[in-house]
Order: C-alpha cells, then sequence, then structure tokens
C-alpha cells in the first residue's frame, strides 16, 4: 500500500527523463559502431585486431573521462559534468563523421569516449541521490532503459544508412543529435541537494527538495545528510578507512560480472557474429541486429517493474543462470557449423534478454548506492574505471580470442566467467532494495557482513 501512495512530482519525473539522456548516449555510441564497422573496412582495410582498436578506442576515452570524472564531479557538481559530457558528445560525432583517416577517426572515438566514461558515472548518481529510496531502483533503472534505447536507436541508423553514400559518416555523425537534446534539457534542472549541502548550500539544497518531495520532511532529510557527511572530518582520512575498501571491491566487482560474462562482445560485434554464425550479407546481419536490439530494450521493462519489488539480487541470479546457459548453447551452435546458426541467433537473443533484466540495470544501480556519500565521486569514479578497463580488455582481445581459439571455445570461456560471477554475487553483494543510502553506508561502517543487510 505505501508503494502505490509513493507521491511523484512533474520535476522529477523530468530530471529522471533528462539524465536518463545520458544513457542514450552511451548506448548509441555502444551499438552504432557494429554496424558501421562493415563499411568501414569497405574503405580502409583494417586487420582483426586493427578493427578492435577502432572498437576499443572509445573504450580509451572512457576510462579517462570516467577517472577524472570522480574528483570533477564532487568538486563542480553533477550537472556542470553533465553539461560538459553533452559538449563533448558533440564534438567527438562531428569529427568521426569527417575524419579522413583512420587515426583520426580513432583519436575522434577517444574524444566520444571520454563523454561516455563521464556520463556512465554522473549519470546514475545524478539519479540516485534525487530518488526516493521507495523507488530509486526504477528511476536509476531508466537510465539502462535509455542506454539500450540508445543501442536499438544505432542499430536502426545503422540500417537507415547502409546503402547512402557515405555511409558509415553518417551513422557516426548521427550521435550530435541527442546530445543536442541532452544539453538543452539539463540546463533547465537542479543540482542535486546531497551535493549542494556537501558545498554547504543549503538552501539551495532545501529548494530542490521542495520541488521534488514535496510531501515529504524536507528538514530531516536534510539533517540525515549532515549526519552522513558528519561522520568523517575530510575525504582524505575517509579514504584511509578499512571500512570503505569493501562498497568498494563490490563495486568493481559488479562491473567485473557485468562486462566479463560478455555482454559488449554482443554488442560490438553483434552483426560480425551473426556474419560468423552463417549470415552471408551485411543486410541480412543488420535487420537480426536490429531484433537484438528490441529484445533487449523490452526486457529492461522487466527490470524496472520488479527490481523494487523483488530486490536486486533475485533478479541477478536469474539473469545470470540465463546467460550461463545462453553461452554454452552458443559455444555448441557454432561447433555445429551452418545448421546451427538459427541455435545461435536464439543463444544471444535469451542472452540479451537474460542481460538487459539484470546486470544491465542492476549493476550501475546497486554501484550508485553502496559508495559512501563523502566520496561517492570517487568510488563510482573507481567502479566506472575498471568496467570500462574490463570491456577494453574484452573487447579488444574478442576478435584475436576467435582467430586463436575458435568461436565455440571463446564463448565456453564467457560461460565459466559466469559460473564464478554467480558465487560473487551469492558471498559478496548485498541486497538494498528499499534502504536509504544512509543506511546502507551505516550497514557498511558496522562491518555487516553483505549478506546481512
Amino acid at each position: 500500500m505505501i508503494e502505490k501512495k509513493q507521491h511523484i512530482s512533474p520535476m522529477l519525473i523530468l530530471v529522471a527523463i533528462t539524465a536518463s539522456l545520458g544513457g542514450l548516449l552511451s548506448g548509441f555510441d555502444m551499438g552504432v559502431i557494429s554496424g558501421a564497422l562493415l563499411y568501414i573496412n569497405e574503405t580502409w582495410q583494417l586487420s582483426s585486431l586493427s578493427q578492435g582498436w577502432l572498437v576499443s578506442s572509445a573504450i580509451v576515452g572512457s576510462v579517462i573521462g570516467a577517472a577524472a570524472n570522480g574528483f570533477l564531479a564532487d568538486i563542480y557538481g553533477r550537472k556542470k559534468i553533465i553539461i560538459a559530457t553533452a559538449l563533448i558528445f558533440i564534438i567527438g560525432s562531428l569529427m568521426c563523421a569527417y575524419a579522413t583517416t583512420i587515426n583520426w577517426l580513432i583519436f575522434s572515438r577517444i574524444i566520444i569516449g571520454i563523454a561516455v566514461g563521464m556520463i556512465s558515472f554522473v549519470a546514475p548518481i545524478y539519479l540516485s541521490e534525487l530518488a526516493p529510496e521507495k523507488i530509486r531502483g526504477q528511476l536509476v533503472s531508466l537510465y539502462q532503459l535509455a542506454l539500450t534505447a540508445g543501442i536499438l536507436l544505432s542499430y536502426m541508423v545503422n540500417r537507415i544508412f547502409a546503402l547512402a553514400e557515405y555511409n558509415w559518416r553518417w551513422m557516426l555523425g548521427a550521435g550530435a543529435l541527442p546530445a543536442i537534446i541532452l544539453l538543452i534539457g539539463i540546463l533547465f534542472l537542479h543540482d542535486t541537494p546531497r551535493w549542494l549541502i556537501s558545498k554547504n548550500r543549503i538552501d539551495e539544497a532545501r529548494s530542490v527538495f521542495n520541488k521534488i518531495y514535496p510531501q515529504k520532511d524536507v528538514e530531516q532529510h536534510i539533517n540525515e545528510i549532515k549526519e552522513t557527511l558528519a561522520s568523517s572530518t575530510n575525504q582524505e582520512k575517509i579514504k584511509l578507512q578499512k571500512w570503505m575498501f569493501m562498497p568498494i571491491f563490490v563495486g568493481v566487482g559488479l562491473m567485473f560480472v557485468q562486462i566479463c560474462t560478455g555482454i559488449n562482445t554482443i554488442i560490438y560485434y553483434t552483426p560480425t557474429i551473426f556474419n560468423l554464425a552463417g549470415f552471408a550479407d551485411n543486410i541480412s546481419a543488420l535487420y537480426a541486429t536490429i531484433g537484438i536490439g528490441v529484445v533487449n530494450f523490452l526486457m529492461t521493462f522487466v527490470a524496472i517493474a520488479y527490481i523494487d519489488r523483488f530486490g536486486r539480487k533475485p533478479l541477478l541470479y536469474i539473469g545470470l543462470t540465463g546467460m550461463l546457459l545462453s553461452l554454452f548453447t552458443l559455444s555448441a551452435s557454432f561447433a555445429m557449423g551452418e545448421s546451427g546458426k538459427w541455435i545461435a541467433v536464439a543463444s544471444v537473443v535469451v542472452y540479451i534478454a537474460s542481460f538487459a533484466m539484470s546486470l544491465g540495470p542492476i549493476c550501475w544501480i546497486m554501484v550508485s548506492e553502496i559508495m559512501p556519500l563523502k566520496i561517492r565521486g570517487f568510488a563510482m569514479s573507481a567502479a566506472t574505471v575498471a568496467n570500462f578497463a574490463f570491456n577494453f580488455i574484452v573487447v579488444l582481445s574478442f576478435l584475436p580470442m576467435i582467430e586463436i581459439w575458435g568461436k565455440s571455445t571463446s564463448f565456453a570461456i564467457f560461460g565459466f566467467i559466469t559460473i564464478l560471477s554467480l558465487l560473487f554475487v551469492y558471498f559478496f553483494v548485498p541486497e538494498t532494495k528499499g534502504i536509504s543510502l544512509e543506511k546502507i553506508e551505516e550497514n557498511w561502517h558496522k562491518g555487516i557482513s553483505p549478506r546481512k543487510f
């Protein structure tokens, strides 16, 4: 009954939609290169390693953006970083569209990656710090929903421009449009009350709280945040406290689970995988890719619908189990040769569906929830850097893995990593459903086992 009476203000809806556009940018960048790569290879003949560098160059930029962003977001606030992100993404997209050499294109992808690293860090923080705990999971899930929408949009853009002159240039340059929309939207929004209070801008924080939580005891909420901030005298001291290592370890571990179970081999190389499975022409592979994008988008609604009802860990167990089964089935389908191509397609569909309703949104939600407030910017930045570092290794090594070990063995390796991921979730990941950010931090401080949250 309480959840049904949860009041959601129009301002909170506007904040959620606008901030979630950051996910759209990340998803668009992830998906658009998969189709563009087919046609970039017609402009410049690239080896498998060169293709890996082109795809992963954006991830190099993402590591840079995420690493610098933690301190910047704590100093300048969440809103200013989102504005900077949109501007950088616009510049990078236009640079990609006008690239005249492969090195120029790779450099332009690094620029876009910087923006992706920044927004992947700051958007979930922005949403989690503004969302009421009762619906925090749902609101932060909007970021992942927008990310899947960005992937689907990029797949559709790839198909639209596939037969056009300068096809891959149009594909990559189209990313400037959603970045412009994000830039316009964020200019009309406020920074988060938690950050404002950390800078002693109490009146501004009170004003934001009144707009977003009109029916809540604002003064009590402000006092809770003040008490959390006062638990340590300075940021340097908090970083040295032992209790901080566990939430950071769990956050980095969740990033490992999300990436090293193979998701971005599917997202970045979907058309390539379908070509390997037996789909001979690029257009057929692009159509199949759009279908995968639709599944990815729709299944994210499952996470949004049930994450605050069932909790984070039950969905993680279900999703990881589905991914585990589909990875080994995909491995077997490649061993079957041409006759297994439709089994490969079905396996990829199940894999994407399982990921979209679990690891996709939940890892980012939980990382934004479990980090202590005083160093949330730094800790989230560390987790985001880890995410993109794992991403870089997986994406760069995927095509060489296929050449060295073969398709079947490569996906079986991801299956074994998924087994380890299930064990990590069971032993180390806490359930955060319905718990305030302040209570989560208190549990870490007291040394409570993650399994007993």
